[in-house]
């Protein structure tokens, strides 16, 4: 039977007639999704008009409309009717006998029904005090009586619309904020509400009311098609329920599988969540577009330069290089080179999430549709973004879905796709795959100050569950994608090794602590021969402690947490036997031993910039090898306060210290004097180097006290006030008493900044420690610096001094 006889019958035959071919409909295995809500929404259409007929014969000035889903034209299989019965306000009497006409037959099939019987005047009336209610008006549609009646409606709640769009749309979105907050997140929940959760179908609908109002769109790229997954889910739901239900129910997801044709549970799960990721981002960018709108009309310019607040409509502020902010958003600078530049989408990443800015639209489709693969393996420019990136913080989820929405993610790291949208079955945990290894990159970000490696720890917390998109114990299978991931982006052999390990045994510390007898001395040592090093171990017990944290509220407690710290001492304790080697016993090269030697003989510092440059492992030079950055050699007569002048000539100039180390150079016999030599790796933060001749000159003023660093500084941050974004850890200062025989190691764990080096530096002077020699690295956003004092005397520092020079130091980093 075909669309238009199962129409006829139910002309023909009033209510039986239309619940035998609605119910025929429905049972077509040839007809499902859109053409079946359609046919549907036809078929109802009829009926309906056939009622209004029979029962409106003699009436002028009245109309049916549908309105909501049903004015749409999509109707499920238990979707309720939506309806307004409209009137010019003559007959009243006739309308409320069509009005009984047109309902009870509606009731008595069991069909829910919504409606209401309104003037044009007294809808719009009712409108402008519910939202809901213009809402459904929006998608107003004739179906019977006078189609002129329905028409002005439609033209005037439109216009209405539109008018009062500015006042509206902020009431739509906290509306959708609040049903956000009681349903959660559709892409994220076992037993989701596919029209209320957030991303779901009453998220869809929002997004046509404000492209409706003119004053914001969409990204519609793939929006309409999450709207029709959305859709044929639920038709299958109440298919196989019965019932007029959107929850997605455990016990009915294989059902509800099997109807849709596919293969299991997991799969309709991992499509919805797809489906609900596209709405979420859509209304995200939509939303942020409209507040930008109002903004920029709420403030016009000529109020603006009245008040001289603000900054002018378009400004641009450099973020980093090919990187700029603009109107609250992170765009990439005009000069910017996509096509060219394969670093720009995660340096764009790392420098809107330090900013706590979102990444605009249209710089993520640049990206996503002209900027080059990153080489392999990856630059170390294109590692330490990424390390930046999921340092971040918070800020990290907004951007890294940014990314993931134009399939960025996914051609950075291909093994992403395994577990992306993968749903997890277990109650304790929160998310899905993907989005719990990002959560645990935050939670670690945390941690950041508890580890020498920052970098490997927020690695790992990417990658820890990684095997979860393959068959077998994940922790196994993730060894393996971990050591070729870690590889691919440019991490050294050893490094490898450690992200490996902690991925293959980043459970072993909660299952060793919460299922196994810590007083037995096999279960120690077997943790320390799996774990290997101290340092392997420290970052081990952090991953651990984020993993849990990210997973949900169940998964840790101060009482786990207890049990794994007392594990970490014990097998810490058999670790113990390896200590570090003095840093004063390295042979100084035959560069440094140059400079070293014209410094004495001068009497003044000495520098060279030479830039660094590497290879990939295994392959020939071919064309500009990628720059690493430059290494700077600085040889000064020893005097006091030279690290604290270099650290601060180096900020001056907008250079970024990588790595760096001090030392004191033992010189030749014959040569009177003693020498610091300074091996640093530096880059630009923007723009070009600087001369080395001008490096120089500042360096001798600095040293000679004629040079204010600290006012110069201050000028500079007074002048460009930091964006509010990341809120870092506070900095982290320890001492380690055995870490050296001949000095006092003092560790400072803290966010990078400029000028940080320059405060650590004068903090020290300011304590009276001579610094022996000073190991420092940045990584991504962290910084790691450790340095080796010692009193005037040159002997290690008493116990309760170091203790308090390390306390004056934090207090100093955390002012």
């Amino acid at each position: 039977m075909t669309g238009t006889d199962v129409q006829k019958e139910a002309e023909d035959s009033g209510p039986s007639g239309y619940a035998a071919a609605r119910l025929r409909l429905l049972t077509e295995e040839t007809r499902s999704g859109p053409p079946r809500r359609a046919a549907l929404a036809d078929l109802t259409d009829e009926w309906l008009t056939g009622l209004f007929a029979a029962g409106a014969e003699g009436l002028r000035g009245a109309s049916l409309v549908a309105v909501g889903g049903y004015g749409r034209g999509e109707l499920s299989p238990r979707s309720d009717l939506d309806l307004v019965l409209l009137h010019d306000g003559g007959d009243t009497k006739a309308v409320a006998a069509l009005a009984d006409r047109l309902w009870y037959p509606v009731w008595d099939l069991g069909l829910d029904l919504d409606h209401s019987v309104r003037t044009p005047a007294e809808a719009r009336k009712t409108a402008g005090e519910d939202l809901k209610v213009q809402l459904g008006l929006l998608d107003a549609r004739h179906i019977a009586g006078d189609l002129g009646l329905t028409a002005s409606l439609r033209t005037a709640v439109l216009a209405d619309w539109r008018n009062q769009a500015p006042k509206r749309l902020p009431e739509l979105q906290e509306l959708c904020a609040e049903r956000a907050e009681r349903q959660g997140e559709l892409q994220y929940l076992l037993e989701p509400d596919l029209k209320e959760a957030r991303g779901g179908l009453r998220d869809a609908t929002a997004l046509r009311a404000v492209a409706a109002s003119w004053l914001a769109d969409a990204p519609r790229e793939g929006l309409a098609d999450a709207r029709r997954r959305l859709l044929d889910v639920r038709d299958a739901l109440h298919l196989t329920t019965g019932r007029a239900t959107d929850r997605l129910a455990l016990q009915e997801q294989d059902q509800v599988a099997a109807e849709l044709g596919l293969l299991d549970a997991d799969t309709l799960l991992r499509q919805v969540y797809e489906a609900a990721r596209l709405v979420s981002y859509a209304s995200d960018v939509t939303w942020r577009e409209v507040g930008r709108v109002l903004r920029s009309r709420a403030v016009r310019p000529r109020l603006r330069a009245m008040l001289g607040g603000g900054k002018p409509p378009g400004e641009r502020s450099p973020l980093a290089e090919g990187v700029v902010e603009q109107d609250g958003e992170v765009v990439l600078a005009r000069a910017a080179r996509p096509e060219r530049d394969p670093v720009l989408p995660l340096r764009a990443a790392a420098a809107a999430a330090q900013a706590g800015l979102p990444l605009s639209l249209h710089a993520v489709r640049r990206l996503a549709a002209t900027v080059r693969p990153v080489p392999t393996p990856w630059p170390a420019e294109a590692r330490e973004q990424l390390v930046t990136l999921l340092g971040s913080g918070r800020p990290t989820i907004e951007v890294w879905e940014a990314l993931e929405a134009e399939g960025l993610i996914t051609r950075l790291l291909p093994d992403w796709e395994r577990v992306r949208c993968r749903p997890q079955r277990n109650a304790v945990h929160l998310w899905t795959v993907d989005r719990h290894l990002i959560e645990t990159a935050v939670r670690a970000s945390e941690f950041t100050r508890r580890v020498s490696r920052p970098d490997l720890l927020l690695v790992a917390a990417l990658l820890h569950d990684i095997g979860k998109g393959w068959p077998g114990d994940h922790s196994v299978a993730g060894e393996i994608i971990a050591k070729d991931v870690a590889a691919r982006i440019g991490f050294d052999r050893h490094d490898v090794s450690v992200v490996a390990t902690l991925v293959r045994h980043h459970l072993l510390l909660i299952d060793t602590a919460t299922r196994r007898d810590l007083e037995d001395p096999a279960t120690v040592r077997s943790v320390a021969e799996a774990v290997g090093s101290q340092g392997t171990l420290e970052l081990l017990h952090a991953l651990t402690e984020a993993d849990a944290l990210a997973t949900g509220p169940a998964a840790w407690s101060s009482w786990r947490g207890s049990l794994v710290a007392d594990l970490v001492k014990r097998v810490s304790a058999v670790l113990a036997g390896d200590a570090p080697d003095d840093p004063e016993e390295a042979a100084p090269t035959a560069e440094q031993e140059r400079l070293a030697l014209e410094a004495a003989a001068t009497g003044s510092p000495v520098l060279s910039l030479r830039a660094q440059t590497e290879t990939p492992a295994g392959q020939e030079p071919s064309g500009d090898p990628e720059p690493l950055g430059v290494e700077l050699l600085i040889a000064v007569p020893d005097q006091p306060g030279v690290l604290p002048a270099v650290a601060g000539v180096l900020a001056m100039h907008r250079l970024t210290v990588r790595t760096a180390e001090l030392r004191s150079l033992h010189l030749p016999d014959g040569v009177d004097g003693s020498v610091l030599l300074l091996d640093w790796r530096v880059a630009a933060e923007y723009g070009s180097l600087p001369q080395a001749a001008r490096l120089r000159s500042d360096l001798v003023r600095a040293l000679d006290g004629s040079l204010d660093i600290a006012g110069r500084l201050a000028e500079r941050d007074a002048a460009y006030p930091r964006r509010r974004g990341v809120v870092a850890p506070a900095a982290r200062v320890s001492v380690h008493p055995a870490a050296s025989r001949l000095a006092t190691v003092i560790e400072v764990r803290s966010q990078d900044a400029p000028g940080l080096l320059f405060r650590i530096g004068r903090a020290l002077e300011d304590a009276n420690v001579q610094v022996r020699s000073a190991h420092v690295s940045t990584l991504g956003a962290n910084a790691v610096d450790a340095f080796y004092v010692t009193g005037p005397e040159g002997a290690p520092l008493p116990g309760d001094e170091a203790a308090s020079v390390a306390r004056k130091l934090e207090e100093t980093l955390r002012g």
